[in-house]
């Protein structure tokens, strides 16, 4: 009975111990199954990230593609584009000539300049014109009261009186030597008489022309008071004339100058003197008037080099009709030469900076391209297109400076 339950329970226990490593083995078996086939939920979520994180090859994801085309791209609505200015314009080659610019300043005509100055000493005492005042040819400028004037004056009005009494004399003369009343004798001395007083008023009329009181009478004012009158047409551009004062003839009453034409005097350096003929074309522009140009012609080119700065002096002559080119403004004075090639030129306005590099905007399918271009000589108001754009090709001429601001915008909000 002891021996039996001994073997019944060491059998139990057998099984016990059997059933257990079976269990054990079941459930590694189910825990690996499930590793191997995985949970969908976990799988899809592993593959979205890793598909987020590693794109495929030679792929790029939307957002990326779409930053791009704004980068390089500005798009803008006709309503945007009237509202901002902006004009397009076809790039096309043209013939440019050759230029040499050079710095000027602007003097007056000295063909039509003149100092007023009276040729004889005397008291001024009107002064009958300001600074600034257009005068026309003849008119007085100021009265001068002088004691040589005063002299030739009345030697003057004393000739021509005898002259006139010699001259009723000699046709009296001429009828009673006719009607044989007188003799000859008498007659030649009478005729003698009215030739010495012809002798003596023209002598007279000559100083009072020396004088420079030709033409003007004795009038109300005295015999010694004469005006000083203006040689031409023109205005005057400087006054010392003060009432009062002594003149004299060395010194300059009057400035007077005729400007509906200026001289651009400028230097030539020696490199340039072969390039420069006389007539050739010229555009003159000043600070005072941006963008307008003054054509004019070269006349004058000097034959003397100046020793210490190697250049020599030319001259440009401008229509000045309207008097807005002032005397001793600066100017810089473009002169065409022989040489001509062919090149696309850009308004100034149309080259921006953007980050230091001159750039301008391509009009193309949708929208405005910014493209860095090369430049080349600047002409006046333009400047030479060397590379970064094609013949024709569109390209903003007014305008550019708002699409670089809607430019710069666009990328501080993308950022």
């Amino acid at each position: 009975m002891t021996t039996m339950t001994y073997f019944q329970l060491r059998r139990i226990g057998m099984l016990v111990l059997l059933m257990s490593m079976l269990a054990g083995c079941g459930k590694n078996e189910s825990s690996n199954n499930a590793e191997s086939k995985g949970d969908p939920s976990k799988e899809q979520t592993e593959q979205s990230t890793h598909s987020a994180k590693e794109p495929a090859k030679g792929e790029s994801s939307a957002p990326e593609r779409e930053g791009k085309k704004n980068e390089q791209g500005l798009t803008l609505t006709e309503k945007e584009m009237a509202a901002a200015g902006i004009k397009v314009a076809e790039m096309e080659e043209q013939q440019v000539n050759e230029q040499i610019v050079v710095t000027a300043t602007i003097q007056a005509n000295q063909n039509k300049f003149a100092q007023v100055a009276p040729r004889v000493a005397g008291r001024v005492t009107k002064v009958m014109v300001n600074q600034g005042e257009k005068v026309k040819q003849g008119q007085a400028l100021a009265l001068i009261d002088s004691i040589e004037v005063g002299e030739a004056q009345s030697a003057y009005a004393q000739a021509a009186t005898e002259q006139a009494l010699a001259k009723t004399s000699m046709e009296r003369a001429e009828k009673l030597y006719a009607d044989q009343i007188i003799a000859q004798k008498e007659y030649l001395r009478v005729r003698a008489d009215f030739e010495k007083a012809k002798a003596v008023l023209r002598a007279a009329s000559e100083k009072r022309q020396a004088l420079g009181v030709a033409g003007q009478g004795t009038g109300r004012d005295g015999v010694s008071v004469f005006a000083v009158s203006a040689p031409f047409s023109g205005m005057i551009i400087d006054k010392k004339a003060v009432l009062g004062e002594l003149a004299q003839p060395d010194k300059a009453l009057f400035s007077i100058a005729d400007l509906s034409t200026v001289w651009i005097e400028t230097n030539l350096y020696e490199k340039d003197i072969g390039k420069v003929k006389l007539g050739a074309p010229a555009v003159i522009t000043v600070a005072a008037y941006p963008g307008e140009n003054f054509n004019g012609k070269v006349t004058y080119v000097s034959s003397v080099m100046d020793k210490e700065s190697r250049t020599i002096r030319a001259r440009v002559e401008v229509p000045n009709t309207d008097g807005r080119l002032k005397l001793d403004m600066f100017a810089d004075a473009a002169i065409a030469t022989a040489g001509a090639t062919k090149a696309m030129l850009l308004p100034d306005a149309a080259v921006v900076l953007v980050q230091g590099q001159p750039t301008v905007f391509v009009q193309e399918a949708g929208g405005f391209e910014a493209r860095a271009v090369d430049l080349g000589d600047k002409l006046r108001n333009r400047v030479v297109l060397k590379s970064g754009v094609q013949p024709g090709e569109n390209v903003v001429t007014s305008g550019a400076y708002a699409l670089k601001a809607k430019m710069l915008k666009s990328q501080i909000s993308a950022e």
